[in-house]
Protein backbone atom coordinates (compact mmCIF):
# COMPACT_ATOMS: atom_id res chain seq x y z
CA UNK A 1 0.00 0.00 0.00
CA UNK A 2 1.42 3.63 -0.92
CA UNK A 3 2.25 5.83 1.85
CA UNK A 4 0.51 9.12 3.15
CA UNK A 5 0.89 12.38 1.37
CA UNK A 6 2.86 14.32 3.93
CA UNK A 7 2.06 17.70 1.92
CA UNK A 8 -2.12 17.40 1.81
CA UNK A 9 -4.73 17.25 4.43
CA UNK A 10 -8.79 17.11 4.02
CA UNK A 11 -10.50 19.89 5.93
CA UNK A 12 -14.00 19.25 7.51
CA UNK A 13 -16.62 21.16 8.86
CA UNK A 14 -18.93 18.66 10.62
CA UNK A 15 -22.32 19.40 10.74
CA UNK A 16 -23.00 18.00 14.02
CA UNK A 17 -26.30 15.84 14.16
CA UNK A 18 -27.96 13.19 12.11
CA UNK A 19 -27.55 13.76 8.33
CA UNK A 20 -30.60 12.40 7.73
CA UNK A 21 -32.46 15.72 9.74
CA UNK A 22 -30.88 18.37 7.61
CA UNK A 23 -33.39 18.30 5.04
CA UNK A 24 -35.44 19.87 6.89
CA UNK A 25 -33.32 21.54 9.87
CA UNK A 26 -34.77 25.41 10.38
CA UNK A 27 -31.35 26.45 11.07
CA UNK A 28 -29.94 25.32 7.69
CA UNK A 29 -33.25 26.51 6.03
CA UNK A 30 -32.73 29.72 7.24
CA UNK A 31 -29.01 30.51 7.40
CA UNK A 32 -26.21 28.25 5.53
CA UNK A 33 -22.79 29.98 5.73
CA UNK A 34 -19.71 28.90 4.30
CA UNK A 35 -17.04 28.27 6.51
CA UNK A 36 -14.35 31.20 5.81
CA UNK A 37 -12.00 30.03 8.45
CA UNK A 38 -11.52 26.95 6.74
CA UNK A 39 -11.49 28.43 3.23
CA UNK A 40 -8.74 30.73 4.25
CA UNK A 41 -6.68 28.42 5.65
CA UNK A 42 -6.84 26.30 2.52
CA UNK A 43 -5.97 28.93 0.20
CA UNK A 44 -2.98 29.77 2.58
CA UNK A 45 -1.76 26.15 2.43
CA UNK A 46 -1.93 26.08 -1.53
CA UNK A 47 0.11 29.54 -1.44
CA UNK A 48 2.62 27.46 0.66
CA UNK A 49 2.53 24.49 -2.28
CA UNK A 50 0.27 22.09 -0.29
CA UNK A 51 -2.61 20.32 -1.54
CA UNK A 52 -5.96 20.92 0.34
CA UNK A 53 -9.60 19.63 -0.33
CA UNK A 54 -12.60 20.65 1.41
CA UNK A 55 -15.87 18.99 2.60
CA UNK A 56 -18.40 20.91 4.41
CA UNK A 57 -21.13 18.62 5.68
CA UNK A 58 -23.44 21.64 6.33
CA UNK A 59 -23.62 22.43 2.69
CA UNK A 60 -23.73 18.83 2.12
CA UNK A 61 -24.60 16.70 4.50
CA UNK A 62 -24.48 12.62 2.93
CA UNK A 63 -20.65 13.20 3.45
CA UNK A 64 -19.26 10.08 4.66
CA UNK A 65 -19.11 8.25 1.42
CA UNK A 66 -17.40 11.49 0.35
CA UNK A 67 -15.25 11.87 2.92
CA UNK A 68 -14.01 7.57 2.78
CA UNK A 69 -13.84 8.07 -0.96
CA UNK A 70 -11.67 11.87 -0.86
CA UNK A 71 -9.23 9.70 1.56
CA UNK A 72 -8.81 6.90 -0.42
CA UNK A 73 -7.96 9.41 -3.49
CA UNK A 74 -5.54 11.71 -1.70
CA UNK A 75 -4.13 10.24 0.45
CA UNK A 76 -3.33 12.85 3.12
CA UNK A 77 -1.04 12.46 5.99
CA UNK A 78 -3.86 14.71 7.55
CA UNK A 79 -7.61 15.14 8.16
CA UNK A 80 -8.68 18.53 10.15
CA UNK A 81 -11.88 19.73 11.84
CA UNK A 82 -13.21 22.49 12.49
CA UNK A 83 -15.82 22.23 15.15
CA UNK A 84 -18.10 24.68 16.95
CA UNK A 85 -18.92 23.00 20.52
CA UNK A 86 -22.20 21.32 19.18
CA UNK A 87 -20.11 19.80 16.10
CA UNK A 88 -16.91 18.55 18.33
CA UNK A 89 -18.48 15.01 19.00
CA UNK A 90 -19.19 14.43 15.59
CA UNK A 91 -16.16 15.71 14.35
CA UNK A 92 -14.30 12.83 16.67
CA UNK A 93 -16.74 10.21 15.22
CA UNK A 94 -15.71 11.51 11.37
CA UNK A 95 -12.14 11.02 12.69
CA UNK A 96 -12.55 7.48 13.93
CA UNK A 97 -14.35 6.25 10.41
CA UNK A 98 -10.68 8.29 8.86
CA UNK A 99 -8.54 6.03 11.22
CA UNK A 100 -10.28 2.99 9.87
CA UNK A 101 -10.41 4.23 6.11
CA UNK A 102 -6.89 5.31 5.94
CA UNK A 103 -4.77 3.30 8.98
CA UNK A 104 -1.76 5.84 9.87
CA UNK A 105 -3.04 9.13 9.20
CA UNK A 106 -2.96 11.49 11.56
CA UNK A 107 -6.48 14.07 13.25
CA UNK A 108 -6.13 17.70 14.10
CA UNK A 109 -8.84 20.07 15.49
CA UNK A 110 -9.39 23.64 15.64
CA UNK A 111 -12.00 26.71 16.37
CA UNK A 112 -13.19 28.02 19.53
CA UNK A 113 -14.20 24.99 21.11
CA UNK A 114 -11.10 23.00 21.13
CA UNK A 115 -8.77 26.35 21.92
CA UNK A 116 -10.76 26.96 24.60
CA UNK A 117 -10.15 23.42 26.46
CA UNK A 118 -6.80 22.79 25.25
CA UNK A 119 -5.33 19.84 27.08
CA UNK A 120 -8.66 18.38 27.95
CA UNK A 121 -9.57 17.50 24.47
CA UNK A 122 -6.44 14.70 23.89
CA UNK A 123 -6.99 13.91 27.24
CA UNK A 124 -10.87 13.01 26.85
CA UNK A 125 -10.63 11.76 23.26
CA UNK A 126 -7.36 9.40 22.30
CA UNK A 127 -8.67 9.92 18.42
CA UNK A 128 -8.05 13.17 18.34
CA UNK A 129 -4.23 13.42 17.26
CA UNK A 130 -3.24 17.46 17.62
CA UNK A 131 -4.93 20.63 18.57
CA UNK A 132 -4.40 23.44 16.99
CA UNK A 133 -5.18 26.93 19.17
CA UNK A 134 -5.74 29.75 17.63
CA UNK A 135 -5.93 30.73 14.37
CA UNK A 136 -4.87 28.26 12.25
CA UNK A 137 -3.29 29.42 8.68
CA UNK A 138 0.46 29.61 9.65
CA UNK A 139 -0.20 26.65 12.65
CA UNK A 140 -1.30 24.03 10.35
CA UNK A 141 1.60 24.98 7.36
CA UNK A 142 3.68 24.46 10.32
CA UNK A 143 2.00 21.24 11.70
CA UNK A 144 2.52 19.55 7.68
CA UNK A 145 5.65 20.83 7.20
CA UNK A 146 7.20 19.55 10.63
CA UNK A 147 6.32 15.55 10.38
CA UNK A 148 6.86 14.42 14.10
CA UNK A 149 8.61 17.38 15.42
CA UNK A 150 5.60 19.26 16.72
CA UNK A 151 6.43 20.02 20.06
CA UNK A 152 9.13 22.53 18.70
CA UNK A 153 5.65 24.65 17.24
CA UNK A 154 4.05 27.15 18.95
CA UNK A 155 -0.03 27.10 19.03
CA UNK A 156 -0.75 23.31 19.64
CA UNK A 157 -1.40 21.07 22.35
CA UNK A 158 0.11 17.49 21.56
CA UNK A 159 1.03 14.20 23.73
CA UNK A 160 4.64 14.36 24.91
CA UNK A 161 6.63 11.19 24.80
CA UNK A 162 4.89 10.11 28.09
CA UNK A 163 1.43 10.40 26.29
CA UNK A 164 0.58 13.80 29.04
CA UNK A 165 -1.46 16.31 26.58
CA UNK A 166 1.00 19.65 26.53
CA UNK A 167 0.26 22.80 25.10
CA UNK A 168 3.05 24.47 23.19
CA UNK A 169 2.39 27.85 24.53
CA UNK A 170 0.45 30.64 22.08
CA UNK A 171 2.14 31.86 18.98
CA UNK A 172 4.66 35.02 19.09
CA UNK A 173 2.92 36.62 16.49
CA UNK A 174 -0.27 37.19 14.79
CA UNK A 175 -0.48 37.32 10.89
CA UNK A 176 -1.13 40.51 9.51
CA UNK A 177 -4.40 40.07 7.39
CA UNK A 178 -3.75 41.83 4.59
CA UNK A 179 -0.64 39.17 3.75
CA UNK A 180 -3.39 36.38 3.68
CA UNK A 181 -4.51 35.49 -0.13
CA UNK A 182 -8.42 35.25 -0.72
CA UNK A 183 -10.13 32.44 1.11
CA UNK A 184 -10.27 29.55 -1.39
CA UNK A 185 -14.18 30.00 -1.68
CA UNK A 186 -14.04 27.70 -5.37
CA UNK A 187 -12.85 25.12 -2.86
CA UNK A 188 -16.18 24.58 -1.63
CA UNK A 189 -18.29 22.42 -3.27
CA UNK A 190 -20.93 24.74 -5.09
CA UNK A 191 -20.33 27.89 -4.15
CA UNK A 192 -22.06 30.26 -3.93
CA UNK A 193 -25.51 28.66 -4.78
CA UNK A 194 -24.75 25.85 -2.21
CA UNK A 195 -25.27 28.70 0.58
CA UNK A 196 -27.66 31.39 1.63
CA UNK A 197 -27.66 34.26 4.35
CA UNK A 198 -30.66 33.96 6.79
CA UNK A 199 -33.80 34.94 5.28
CA UNK A 200 -34.63 38.49 4.64
CA UNK A 201 -30.82 39.54 5.39
CA UNK A 202 -29.79 40.52 1.83
CA UNK A 203 -31.80 42.04 -1.52
CA UNK A 204 -29.97 40.07 -3.69
CA UNK A 205 -28.63 37.06 -4.80
CA UNK A 206 -26.06 35.22 -4.85
CA UNK A 207 -24.96 36.78 -1.88
CA UNK A 208 -22.00 35.46 0.53
CA UNK A 209 -20.69 36.19 3.64
CA UNK A 210 -17.07 36.99 4.01
CA UNK A 211 -14.12 38.85 6.89
CA UNK A 212 -12.47 41.93 6.79
CA UNK A 213 -11.28 41.68 10.56
CA UNK A 214 -10.42 39.18 13.34
CA UNK A 215 -11.47 39.59 17.33
CA UNK A 216 -12.91 42.30 19.49
CA UNK A 217 -11.25 44.46 21.54
CA UNK A 218 -14.16 44.20 24.07
CA UNK A 219 -15.05 41.61 26.89
CA UNK A 220 -18.55 40.84 27.22
CA UNK A 221 -19.08 38.35 29.88
CA UNK A 222 -20.93 35.60 27.22
CA UNK A 223 -18.22 35.82 24.59
CA UNK A 224 -15.65 33.13 23.81
CA UNK A 225 -12.19 34.47 23.40
CA UNK A 226 -10.31 31.31 23.15
CA UNK A 227 -9.07 31.89 18.94
CA UNK A 228 -8.31 35.61 18.63
CA UNK A 229 -8.23 36.62 22.94
CA UNK A 230 -8.17 40.04 23.08
CA UNK A 231 -6.20 41.21 19.84
CA UNK A 232 -8.64 43.19 17.27
CA UNK A 233 -7.07 43.57 13.64
CA UNK A 234 -8.66 44.47 10.20
CA UNK A 235 -7.91 44.83 6.20
CA UNK A 236 -7.53 48.13 4.70
CA UNK A 237 -10.38 49.56 2.79
CA UNK A 238 -7.81 49.09 -0.65
CA UNK A 239 -7.70 45.10 0.45
CA UNK A 240 -11.45 45.01 1.15
CA UNK A 241 -11.94 46.38 -2.35
CA UNK A 242 -9.89 44.09 -3.91
CA UNK A 243 -11.90 40.76 -1.77
CA UNK A 244 -15.12 41.72 -3.25
CA UNK A 245 -13.83 42.51 -6.95
CA UNK A 246 -12.90 38.54 -6.35
CA UNK A 247 -16.31 37.61 -5.37
CA UNK A 248 -18.38 39.48 -8.29
CA UNK A 249 -16.02 38.77 -10.73
CA UNK A 250 -15.46 34.98 -10.12
CA UNK A 251 -18.37 34.02 -8.47
CA UNK A 252 -20.98 36.85 -9.40
CA UNK A 253 -21.77 37.66 -6.01
CA UNK A 254 -23.93 40.69 -5.80
CA UNK A 255 -24.38 41.17 -2.20
CA UNK A 256 -22.16 40.36 1.07
CA UNK A 257 -22.34 40.18 4.34
CA UNK A 258 -19.21 41.61 6.34
CA UNK A 259 -19.05 38.62 9.25
CA UNK A 260 -17.14 40.74 11.89
CA UNK A 261 -17.90 41.86 14.72
CA UNK A 262 -16.77 45.11 15.17
CA UNK A 263 -17.01 46.24 11.54
CA UNK A 264 -17.07 50.02 12.13
CA UNK A 265 -14.65 50.16 15.37
CA UNK A 266 -12.15 52.06 13.13
CA UNK A 267 -13.76 54.99 11.25
CA UNK A 268 -11.04 55.97 8.50
CA UNK A 269 -10.83 52.53 7.12
CA UNK A 270 -15.04 52.72 6.71
CA UNK A 271 -14.90 55.79 5.19
CA UNK A 272 -12.35 54.85 2.97
CA UNK A 273 -13.76 51.80 1.73
CA UNK A 274 -17.25 53.39 1.36
CA UNK A 275 -15.51 56.25 -0.53
CA UNK A 276 -14.18 53.42 -2.86
CA UNK A 277 -16.84 51.69 -3.29
CA UNK A 278 -18.41 54.78 -5.40
CA UNK A 279 -15.40 55.14 -7.23
CA UNK A 280 -15.23 51.62 -8.46
CA UNK A 281 -19.01 51.48 -9.71
CA UNK A 282 -18.89 47.99 -7.89
CA UNK A 283 -22.48 47.81 -7.74
CA UNK A 284 -22.90 45.62 -4.84
CA UNK A 285 -24.60 45.88 -1.50
CA UNK A 286 -23.58 45.19 1.82
CA UNK A 287 -24.70 44.27 5.84
CA UNK A 288 -22.17 44.75 8.61
CA UNK A 289 -22.45 44.42 12.63
CA UNK A 290 -21.95 47.63 14.11
CA UNK A 291 -21.38 48.71 17.87
CA UNK A 292 -23.33 51.88 18.92
CA UNK A 293 -20.00 53.44 20.35
CA UNK A 294 -18.42 53.50 16.55
CA UNK A 295 -21.34 54.71 14.76
CA UNK A 296 -22.38 58.79 13.62
CA UNK A 297 -25.01 60.02 11.24
CA UNK A 298 -22.32 61.29 8.40
CA UNK A 299 -20.72 57.60 8.58
CA UNK A 300 -23.69 55.60 8.28
CA UNK A 301 -24.88 58.29 5.17
CA UNK A 302 -21.48 57.29 3.60
CA UNK A 303 -21.71 53.33 4.44
CA UNK A 304 -26.05 54.03 3.16
CA UNK A 305 -24.65 55.70 0.06
CA UNK A 306 -21.47 53.02 -0.40
CA UNK A 307 -24.71 50.15 -0.78
CA UNK A 308 -24.85 49.44 3.07
CA UNK A 309 -28.14 47.00 3.22
CA UNK A 310 -28.45 46.56 6.77
CA UNK A 311 -26.77 47.01 9.63
CA UNK A 312 -26.77 44.49 12.96
CA UNK A 313 -26.34 46.16 16.74
CA UNK A 314 -26.13 43.18 19.67
CA UNK A 315 -28.58 44.69 21.96
CA UNK A 316 -28.69 41.32 24.25
CA UNK A 317 -31.13 42.82 26.97
CA UNK A 318 -33.33 45.63 27.07
CA UNK A 319 -33.26 45.62 31.14
CA UNK A 320 -29.88 48.14 32.19
CA UNK A 321 -29.62 46.29 35.18
CA UNK A 322 -29.28 43.02 33.75
CA UNK A 323 -27.45 44.54 30.80
CA UNK A 324 -25.01 45.63 33.06
CA UNK A 325 -23.85 42.78 34.68
CA UNK A 326 -22.80 41.28 31.04
CA UNK A 327 -21.71 44.37 28.63
CA UNK A 328 -19.38 47.24 29.07
CA UNK A 329 -20.77 50.17 28.35
CA UNK A 330 -24.55 49.72 28.86
CA UNK A 331 -26.41 52.61 28.05
CA UNK A 332 -29.61 51.72 26.42
CA UNK A 333 -30.34 55.52 26.00
CA UNK A 334 -27.76 55.77 23.91
CA UNK A 335 -28.26 52.28 22.05
CA UNK A 336 -31.68 53.62 21.26
CA UNK A 337 -30.37 56.86 19.77
CA UNK A 338 -28.01 55.27 17.41
CA UNK A 339 -30.55 52.46 16.32
CA UNK A 340 -32.61 55.55 15.11
CA UNK A 341 -29.79 57.21 13.69
CA UNK A 342 -29.50 54.14 11.52
CA UNK A 343 -32.87 54.33 10.55
CA UNK A 344 -32.63 57.96 9.89
CA UNK A 345 -29.72 57.31 7.49
CA UNK A 346 -31.87 54.42 5.10
CA UNK A 347 -30.27 51.62 6.38
CA UNK A 348 -32.19 48.49 7.40
CA UNK A 349 -31.69 48.03 11.15
CA UNK A 350 -31.36 44.43 12.98
CA UNK A 351 -31.09 43.84 16.69
CA UNK A 352 -29.04 40.74 18.34
CA UNK A 353 -30.60 39.86 21.53
CA UNK A 354 -30.36 36.99 24.40
CA UNK A 355 -33.06 35.14 26.53
CA UNK A 356 -32.03 33.51 30.12
CA UNK A 357 -28.78 35.13 30.84
CA UNK A 358 -27.55 34.78 34.29
CA UNK A 359 -29.67 37.16 36.66
CA UNK A 360 -32.55 36.84 34.10
CA UNK A 361 -36.23 37.53 35.18
CA UNK A 362 -39.47 37.84 34.11
CA UNK A 363 -39.55 41.69 34.72
CA UNK A 364 -35.88 41.71 32.85
CA UNK A 365 -37.76 40.02 29.61
CA UNK A 366 -40.98 41.91 30.03
CA UNK A 367 -38.61 45.42 29.97
CA UNK A 368 -36.34 43.73 26.92
CA UNK A 369 -39.70 43.74 24.96
CA UNK A 370 -40.87 46.97 25.77
CA UNK A 371 -37.45 48.14 25.08
CA UNK A 372 -37.29 46.23 21.68
CA UNK A 373 -40.51 47.15 20.47
CA UNK A 374 -39.91 51.09 21.16
CA UNK A 375 -37.41 51.24 18.86
CA UNK A 376 -37.94 50.82 14.51
CA UNK A 377 -36.17 47.69 14.17
CA UNK A 378 -36.64 45.74 10.99
CA UNK A 379 -35.84 42.61 12.07
CA UNK A 380 -34.43 40.91 15.47
CA UNK A 381 -32.55 37.55 16.31
CA UNK A 382 -33.53 36.07 19.75
CA UNK A 383 -30.63 33.18 20.47
CA UNK A 384 -30.89 31.26 23.55
CA UNK A 385 -28.17 32.18 25.96
CA UNK A 386 -25.29 29.53 25.98
CA UNK A 387 -22.20 29.68 28.34
CA UNK A 388 -19.64 28.45 25.80
CA UNK A 389 -16.06 27.28 27.00
CA UNK A 390 -13.88 30.34 26.55
CA UNK A 391 -16.35 32.87 27.80
CA UNK A 392 -15.70 34.47 31.56
CA UNK A 393 -19.53 33.19 32.34
CA UNK A 394 -18.18 29.63 31.63
CA UNK A 395 -15.85 28.95 34.59
CA UNK A 396 -18.65 30.08 37.19
CA UNK A 397 -22.01 28.66 35.44
CA UNK A 398 -22.76 26.50 37.74
CA UNK A 399 -23.28 28.72 40.71
CA UNK A 400 -25.39 31.22 38.45
CA UNK A 401 -28.15 28.43 37.75
CA UNK A 402 -28.47 25.04 36.45
CA UNK A 403 -26.60 23.81 33.21
CA UNK A 404 -26.51 20.83 31.69
CA UNK A 405 -23.61 20.93 29.38
CA UNK A 406 -24.47 18.66 26.64
CA UNK A 407 -22.18 20.09 23.58
CA UNK A 408 -24.25 18.56 20.90
CA UNK A 409 -27.40 20.76 22.32
CA UNK A 410 -25.21 23.85 22.83
CA UNK A 411 -25.69 25.94 19.74
CA UNK A 412 -27.81 29.06 20.82
CA UNK A 413 -31.44 27.01 19.86
CA UNK A 414 -31.59 25.07 23.48
CA UNK A 415 -31.85 26.16 27.07
CA UNK A 416 -28.76 24.28 28.23
CA UNK A 417 -28.54 26.95 30.98
CA UNK A 418 -31.31 27.55 32.99
CA UNK A 419 -30.98 30.75 35.31
CA UNK A 420 -32.21 30.74 39.03
CA UNK A 421 -35.83 31.06 39.43
CA UNK A 422 -36.33 30.00 35.96
CA UNK A 423 -37.70 26.11 34.93
CA UNK A 424 -36.53 25.45 30.96
CA UNK A 425 -40.32 25.09 30.00
CA UNK A 426 -40.72 29.10 31.10
CA UNK A 427 -37.96 29.95 29.37
CA UNK A 428 -39.59 28.18 25.74
CA UNK A 429 -42.77 29.67 26.68
CA UNK A 430 -40.87 33.38 27.02
CA UNK A 431 -39.18 32.76 24.37
CA UNK A 432 -41.69 31.62 21.79
CA UNK A 433 -44.08 34.93 23.13
CA UNK A 434 -41.05 37.11 22.66
CA UNK A 435 -40.70 36.08 18.99
CA UNK A 436 -44.50 36.01 18.15
CA UNK A 437 -45.42 39.44 19.87
CA UNK A 438 -42.60 40.77 17.39
CA UNK A 439 -43.93 39.22 14.12
CA UNK A 440 -47.36 40.24 15.12
CA UNK A 441 -47.04 44.15 15.07
CA UNK A 442 -48.42 46.18 12.22
CA UNK A 443 -45.18 47.57 11.35
CA UNK A 444 -42.74 44.77 11.35
CA UNK A 445 -45.53 42.78 9.20
CA UNK A 446 -45.77 45.81 6.86
CA UNK A 447 -42.09 45.77 6.55
CA UNK A 448 -42.00 41.92 5.81
CA UNK A 449 -44.48 42.55 3.11
CA UNK A 450 -42.42 45.18 1.68
CA UNK A 451 -39.32 42.32 1.18
CA UNK A 452 -41.71 41.28 -2.06
CA UNK A 453 -40.09 43.63 -4.01
CA UNK A 454 -36.46 44.36 -1.46
CA UNK A 455 -35.36 41.18 -1.61
CA UNK A 456 -37.65 38.69 -3.63
CA UNK A 457 -35.59 35.82 -3.26
CA UNK A 458 -35.85 35.54 0.66
CA UNK A 459 -40.06 35.18 -0.06
CA UNK A 460 -39.53 32.57 -2.74
CA UNK A 461 -37.16 31.21 -0.20
CA UNK A 462 -40.00 31.24 2.65
CA UNK A 463 -42.96 30.26 0.70
CA UNK A 464 -40.53 26.99 -0.13
CA UNK A 465 -39.92 26.39 3.13
CA UNK A 466 -43.21 27.58 4.84
CA UNK A 467 -44.31 24.39 6.13
CA UNK A 468 -40.83 24.05 8.45
CA UNK A 469 -41.10 27.75 9.59
CA UNK A 470 -44.38 27.53 10.77
CA UNK A 471 -43.52 24.14 12.66
CA UNK A 472 -40.86 26.35 14.18
CA UNK A 473 -42.80 29.33 15.15
CA UNK A 474 -44.99 26.76 16.71
CA UNK A 475 -43.00 24.61 18.66
CA UNK A 476 -40.04 26.85 18.78
CA UNK A 477 -37.92 23.42 17.52
CA UNK A 478 -35.93 22.40 15.29
CA UNK A 479 -37.12 19.51 13.02
CA UNK A 480 -34.19 17.30 13.53
CA UNK A 481 -35.17 17.29 17.15
CA UNK A 482 -38.74 16.38 16.49
CA UNK A 483 -37.67 13.62 14.34
CA UNK A 484 -36.50 11.76 17.51
CA UNK A 485 -39.57 11.73 19.51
Amino acid sequence: MSKLNADSILLIHPLGYRAEDAGRDISRVANLMPPLGLASIAAYLERAGMTVEIIDCFAHPQADRLIVETLQRMRPAWIGFSCTTSSFLDGVRLTRLAKQTLPGIRSLFGGAHVSALKEKVLADYPEVDLVTVGEGEETLCEVLQAGDELENLKGVVVRGHDGTPLFTGYRDKLLELDTLPFPAYEKLAGFPHSYRLPIFNYPKAPNTSCLSSRGCPYACSYCDRSVFRRSFRFNSAEYMIEHLKHLKNRFGIRHVNFYDDQFTFNRKRVSEFCQRMLDEKLEMTFNCAVRAEHIDLELLREMKSAGCWMASLGIESGDPELLAQHRQNPDLDMLAGKIRMIKQAGIRTKGLLMLGLPGESEESVKHSMEYVFSLPIDDFNLAKFTPFPGSPLYEKIHELGSFEEDWEKMDCMHFQFVPHGFTRERLEELFIHFYKSHFQRPRVLLGYMAMLWKSPDSWKRFLLNLTDFLRFARGNKRVAEESDA
